[in-house]
């Protein structure tokens, strides 16, 4: 999406939302009212809304259709939200993307008053409409509601003990030619749930725990110098299972430097014991001894 598209449908919605009388306020937050945020052509416009007859207001999704023509849509209810919002994401034709999030006015009241400032609008947050004061205490945002946090000692050898087990899992996989399951294991739990822990722990301790990678590593190849880049995109593989047992014991030998590292730099002890036996585990499921 062009930034001229952009701007004219940012208008579109702020022309809209002033002449809906149940439309109290619209804040636009997230990425395009955060200074240190990258934006480019698919930055889409994050739009939160403030709604009279909240419950009448999200029987009819028919609004959505002023800013464009619609490829689809998702809905989604409160659960997601924890019980602050609703929200409805839209794509449309012209390929421009709009999240809208639904508040009721009384729950908007609640949420402004709250401290420190939910992290949605510490990201950043701009005004665009507000008919009766609704945001005028709120904070203005810090910008680091995501900046990554320094672990203590029993986080950091957690996420180092659940690093080496889950290795255990795809090792079995891979000797079974269970290349499914090997995958999942591989690719949701052990990357974004330790791997991506350690690479932004490795990033926060550099940059003086001031600094965020959004989400599941979106900047990491911005933080991270070409070596360390290469080191890490080489624990991805493809089906082949020869290529898997490549990426597992690449992903061994990363987080065995990064965890050495990290233990010297924040002064916790480092697994050895359990990094040199699971290693062991590795090499025997790998040659067979557990078929």
């Amino acid at each position: 999406m062009t930034n001229d598209r952009r701007a004219s449908q940012l208008n579109e919605v702020i022309l809209w939302a002033t002449a809906q009388p149940n439309i109290r306020a619209a804040l636009l937050t997230s990425s395009l009212t955060n200074p240190i945020a990258p934006v480019d052509a698919f930055s889409d416009l994050d739009i939160d809304l403030v709604v009279d007859n909240y419950e009448e207001f999200l029987q009819d999704d028919s609004w959505i259709s002023n800013f464009g023509s619609i490829i689809t849509t998702i809905v989604e209810g409160e659960e997601p939200f924890d019980g602050r919002c609703s929200s409805r994401m839209v794509l449309y034709e012209d390929y421009s993307k709009i999240d809208f999030l639904i508040f009721s006015v009384n729950k908007f009241r609640e949420e402004v008053t709250m401290s420190p400032l939910h992290e949605d609008w510490d990201i950043g947050y701009k005004v665009l409409v507000d008919k009766d004061g609704l945001t005028t205490n709120m904070p203005s945002p810090t910008h680091s509601a995501f900046n990554i946090q320094k672990p203590d000692e029993e986080k950091f050898l957690w996420v180092l003990n659940n690093y080496w087990w889950d290795m255990t899992y795809v090792a079995k996989c891979l000797a079974r030619d269970e290349l499914y399951y090997a995958k999942f294991m591989s690719e949701q739990i052990m990357r974004f749930e330790h791997q991506q822990v350690l690479l932004e722990w490795y990033i926060g301790s550099q940059h003086n725990w001031n600094v965020t990678t959004n989400k599941y590593g979106r900047l990491f190849k911005k933080y991270l110098s070409a070596e360390m880049w290469q080191r890490a995109t080489a624990t991805f593989a493809g089906a082949d299972l020869e290529d898997n047992w490549r990426a597992l014991f690449a992903y061994a030998e990363l987080g065995r430097e990064i965890g050495q590292y990290l233990s010297s730099h924040l002064g916790y002890p480092y697994p050895s014991e359990l990094d040199r036996k699971i290693t062991a585990y590795l090499l025997h499921a790998r040659a067979g001894g557990l078929k």
